[in-house]
């Protein structure tokens, strides 16, 4: 199984809006995929939008994230959730 998590810094004073277009958007699209949405989290101090995923399908990861990325309900997103976005960070976690 394949576990990631992922920080976004999001635009100061945005975060609000951007963790509700991220429920309404991006969650319902990963879970169609394949994904699984662990829990997702707001840290008001640092204007940052943390959430972890996982996936322990028969699909490859990369096909699944690229099949996200090029279809159509993400292409016509809009607004897009992305442009509140300042920078991001994704690692691969695993139990301890």
């Amino acid at each position: 199984m394949k576990v990631q998590l992922r920080t976004y810094r999001i635009r100061p004073g945005s975060l609000d809006l951007f963790a509700d277009e991220w429920r309404q958007k991006i969650l319902p699209l990963r879970a169609k995929l394949g994904f699984e949405i662990v829990g997702a989290w707001k840290v008001a101090e640092t204007s940052e939008f943390v959430w972890i995923l996982r996936h322990d399908g028969p699909e490859e990861w990369t096909v699944l994230d690229r099949a996200y990325h090029e279809s159509d309900e993400r292409r016509r997103m809009d607004p897009n959730p992305a442009r509140l976005i300042q920078g991001s960070k994704e690692h691969w976690i695993e139990d301890a």
